[in-house]
């Protein structure tokens, strides 16, 4: 008998999640869109560059946010299929808004922009392909969490400004500010290490996009 409660209640929240899943107006959509809202918001602030902890306050809130709604909705057994769709949109531009306002307030060189979006796109892609001619979605795995987390973490961090750590000593080279002499901010190295783990993450979801599609094939 204690074997089979775990069974019975993965069942029904199952069956919960059926039942909510056309729904619109659930506590965890309405936080989404909260979280939503506040993206332009950051980005004006963040832009008129004249109040860093105002930018950051509000960057991580709608950053932490994330974990908030995910919970409500699988606690609450309201697992949404417009949730599922905005939240990752939401996430992707709080990046997006963070990277461009941190290139217009030169706080970050040019090719993480562009390699940040190439990367989105070239997912949002193969996402797009999955969805429409083979009717199959990719599930969020632990790498492209990982990368959403360490980015945002980076993020946050370059727009406080704080704290300044001394350049690595590597390479002096504009285009990779923080690997010569000069001091940088510590969330620039964490940006670094998010953009190697992003192509990481795009290399992998390369391959399970091949066997999500394979295994289609073969059904």
């Amino acid at each position: 008998m204690v074997d089979e409660q775990p069974e019975r209640s993965a069942t029904e929240r199952e069956a919960s999640d059926a039942v909510h899943s056309h729904d619109i107006y659930t506590i965890a959509n309405i936080v989404t869109v909260l979280r939503l809202i506040m993206v332009p918001l950051f980005f004006a602030v963040l832009i008129n560059g004249s109040n860093n902890g105002l930018a950051f306050v509000l960057f991580a809130i709608a950053a932490s946010t994330d974990w908030l709604d995910g919970q409500i909705a699988r606690r609450t057994g309201t697992v949404t299929d417009i949730g599922k769709a905005i939240d990752p949109l939401v996430d992707r531009l709080l990046i997006a808004s963070g990277v461009v306002g941190l290139y217009i307030e030169h706080r970050l060189p040019l090719w993480v922009v562009v390699v940040l979006f190439a990367r989105d796109a070239y997912l949002m892609y193969g996402a797009w392909r999955l969805e429409q001619f083979h009717h199959r979605r990719l599930p969020v795995t632990m790498v492209g969490k990982v990368t959403t987390g360490v980015l945002l973490v980076g993020f946050a961090d370059l727009i406080l400004g704080l704290p300044i750590v001394p350049g690595l000593g590597v390479v002096e080279s504009t285009y990779l500010p923080g690997l010569g002499s000069q001091a940088a901010c510590l969330g620039l190295f964490l940006v670094y290490g998010g953009v190697v783990l992003s192509l990481a993450a795009a290399v992998h979801y390369t391959f399970l996009f091949r066997r999500v599609v394979s295994e289609g094939a073969s059904l």
